[in-house]
């Protein structure tokens, strides 16, 4: 009788994350390094270490799900809801990359 083991092979994401171009021939971090390891950390259930990893998700994410929302249900301001998570995601991701080049050249 043959006894096969069960065995469960788990795919990480960090296989498959793509590296920085501008971070590879410029040596800098461009605004968006750190997002795939935050989205990895969260994935991972460490919200803390996602965040300290790139502050941006969590409006990223709130931004998505209201997209993804708003296509299947109708909202009352929906466009001014859209724009207010616009301007807090991009103005999260530049606050997020001064800090960081600040503590980078100083």
């Amino acid at each position: 009788m043959i006894h096969l083991a069960t065995t469960i092979y788990a795919i990480s994401l960090e296989d498959y994350m793509l590296p920085c171009l501008n971070k590879k021939l410029l040596g800098i971090e461009c605004p968006g390094c750190g997002m795939q390891r935050s989205a990895n950390l969260l994935l991972h259930g460490e919200f803390v270490a996602a965040f300290k990893m790139y502050p941006a998700i969590y409006p990223i994410l709130m931004l998505l799900f209201f997209l993804i929302a708003s296509s299947f249900f109708h909202f009352k301001h929906s466009s001014k809801i859209r724009m207010v998570l616009m301007f807090l995601t991009a103005g999260t991701i530049i606050v997020s990359y001064i800090l960081k080049m600040n503590n980078l050249f100083n």
